[in-house]
């Protein structure tokens, strides 16, 4: 029987076990012009026990930034400060992967210079507030992409894969769920375009299905992830089609190779996971939202029975930065302290204790 300790190969890569470190948006870029900071470079060492971790969400472009201190990769100097983080984890023995993230209409205009303002698939605020240093503020209304700026955040993706391979990250995961960019593509309230880009299940997943093209062939697909998360309602998405949307995607990007598909999974989708899983030639992380805390043996169960190949842990690792050494004996498990979570300094961040 497979268990989470055993290893696995994605890509080119040979993961030493099958527990990732979800993506988590932190807020501690405080480097100059969004930059990555040796502080951050402590907090993912000191997770490089996972088989593999994906870090926060870093933008592609200035415009892709939807929260305050959050890091790019679009810059030479967001590019060099990243080495530390990526030197630091291969030191300890660890594999990580960059999360590209562009926000697009989840987002504050005053994150932005000039004259910029969020931008989406059609000019159609979200219900609800974004977080500020300000504090909460209502989502903007932003502006529709044309065609040819469309063209361009595809080139704005590609672009920071292969910056990101140049700061030392084993690959890169694309940000395709939770309400940003690219699942406001493949909404059906988020995208109204009537162009070759929505409309149609064929036009919403098309631009899902180019940014992951051009990404992998900027670095390879065995370098490329791609997270999603059918039928998430966060940030005010509504999907029509659901499994159609999904299993179109996934048809689409089959022949990429890709290093894996990593899927947030809604409550009642379990169906809709294992259609997916059939449908793609390469590793599944599964990050099951609807178990209870600590996820830990509910988790480890989804490797056992061949749901998954990994499953991804977002504040049980947080807390925990030693999480498989306490995943494999049980506990016991630090609770996270959900009011340090975004922004702050060390406390709550890499200040946990671990194990010994």
């Amino acid at each position: 029987m497979t268990t989470a300790f055993d290893p696995v190969r994605i890509g080119a890569l040979e993961l030493a076990n099958r527990i990732a470190m979800a993506p988590m948006t932190r807020s501690r870029a405080h480097g100059p012009g969004a930059t990555a900071t040796e502080l951050m470079a402590t907090y993912y060492e000191q997770r490089a026990g996972a088989g593999l971790i994906i870090t926060e969400g870093a933008q592609p472009s200035v415009v892709g930034q939807g929260y305050p201190d959050t890091p790019g990769l679009h810059t030479a100097e967001q590019v060099e400060a990243w080495r530390a983080t990526t030197d630091r984890v291969h030191a300890a023995g660890g594999a990580i992967f960059a999360q590209l993230l562009h926000t697009g209409r989840i987002g504050d205009a005053a994150l932005l210079p000039g004259e910029l303002i969020p931008v989406a698939p059609s000019a159609i605020p979200a219900a609800g507030q974004v977080y500020t240093h300000e504090g909460p503020k209502p989502y903007p209304t932003p502006r529709a992409l044309t065609e040819a700026e469309i063209a361009e955040t595809v080139d704005d993706f590609a672009r920071a894969a292969r910056n990101a391979v140049e700061a030392g990250f084993d690959g890169v995961e694309l940000h395709g769920a939770n309400g940003y960019l690219i699942q406001q593509f493949l909404s059906s309230n988020a995208n109204r375009r009537t162009d070759g880009w929505g409309g149609t299940v064929e036009g919403r997943i098309r631009f899902a299905a180019e940014v992951t093209a051009a990404v992998a062939g900027a670095v390879g697909g065995d370098k490329v992830g791609l997270r999603i998360s059918p039928g998430n309602t966060l940030h005010d998405i509504a999907e029509d089609d659901v499994e159609q949307t999904y299993k179109a995607l996934v048809a689409d990007i089959a022949g990429l190779d890709l290093a894996y598909l990593h899927i947030m999974e809604s409550a009642g989708m379990r169906d809709l996971t294992a259609s997916l899983r059939a449908r793609f030639t390469g590793p599944l992380i599964l990050n099951p939202n609807t178990l209870p805390e600590p996820t830990g043996p509910d988790a480890l169960s989804l490797i056992e029975d061949g749901t998954a190949d990994l499953v991804s842990y977002g504040a049980l690792f947080l807390a925990n930065p030693d999480l498989p050494a306490r995943l494999a004996a049980g506990g016991p498990f630090n609770a996270p302290d959900r009011g340090t979570m975004f922004g702050g300094d060390q406390h709550g961040y890499t200040d946990y204790p671990t194990l010994t």
